[in-house]
């Protein structure tokens, strides 16, 4: 079955994880720009991810008939540093017409900071400056469920934000009903520590229905495993899901999510 992945860190994988994910299906992928591994020094480092993000993995997609599209920020980790985030915001309009890109994103929270929250604000502003649409990052564990209420009242709280555009990434059982009530779009990331199962998905669709939910693999640099959305699939298809179903959420979705932006150029095969 054809797929697209919503939400993978390609920078973080080899080449030839590409080659697996088209031999499994994937004709597309999107990558939120996030954590490096480490905390970066300047915004001109950003400046030089940005050109890997928008030039380089759509090239090495290229080369296994994938389609690679990209969103554009500061990720919430290094977020805590207020004046470095402010030079990486102003610089991300450069880069807003490139082919490839989807909106702002990964904005959202770590550790649930003062600042984290003030960053993610002003991300918010640019976001609606431009028209682009937004891909948030909800915190790991503990943090999770404050995390996702902060982001949902920030985001509630600004009436031009428009809600089908936006993306809330990295639900819960304990988060997924509070994001999909307020009209957001909801993506489970299979994640093998931190976050979601494909069995655990599968109960969520079955729980509240295959509309504005999206299923991803993170893929970046923990322990992670960039064909988990083969492994939904696989899951969905034993519990004796109808194909429409299945193919709504993996590939349907995020093509009609991704539809409402500009760069979505997307070439069905």
């Amino acid at each position: 079955m054809d797929y697209i992945d919503p939400h993978i860190h390609m920078v973080s994988r080899i080449t030839d994880d590409y080659e697996t994910l088209a031999r499994m299906g994937c004709v597309a992928m999107s990558e939120p720009a996030f954590w490096a591994g480490f905390d970066r020094g300047s915004a001109e480092s950003f400046r030089d991810y940005f050109r890997q993000l928008t030039e380089v993995e759509p090239r090495r997609a290229a080369q296994y008939g994938i389609q690679h599209f990209t969103w554009l920020c500061i990720n919430a980790k290094e977020a805590e540093n207020v004046e470095l985030s402010r030079e990486v915001i102003a610089m991300i309009p450069e880069f807003l017409d490139c082919p490839n890109v989807l909106g702002i994103g990964e904005i959202g929270l770590n550790k649930n900071t003062r600042n984290e929250a003030t960053v993610f604000l002003e991300h918010m502003e640019l976001a609606i400056q431009y028209n682009q649409q937004i891909l948030i990052h909800t915190p790991h564990l503990e943090d999770k469920f404050q995390g996702t209420k902060m982001i949902l009242d920030m985001l509630c709280g600004d009436s031009r934000i428009e809600r089908s555009r936006v993306l809330v990434d990295h639900v819960e059982e304990h988060t997924i009903q509070h994001v999909l009530e307020q009209g957001f779009w909801a993506g489970m990331t299979l994640y093998p520590i931190s976050k979601c199962t494909p069995q655990r998905a599968a109960d969520m669709v079955e729980m509240y229905g295959p509309e504005r939910l999206l299923v991803n693999s993170a893929g970046d640099w923990g322990p992670s495993k960039p064909t988990a959305v083969p492994d939904f699939i696989f899951e969905m298809r034993q519990r004796g899901h109808d194909e429409s179903l299945i193919r709504q959420v993996v590939y349907d979705n995020p093509r009609t999510f991704f539809g409402q932006s500009k760069g979505f150029d997307f070439k069905p095969r």
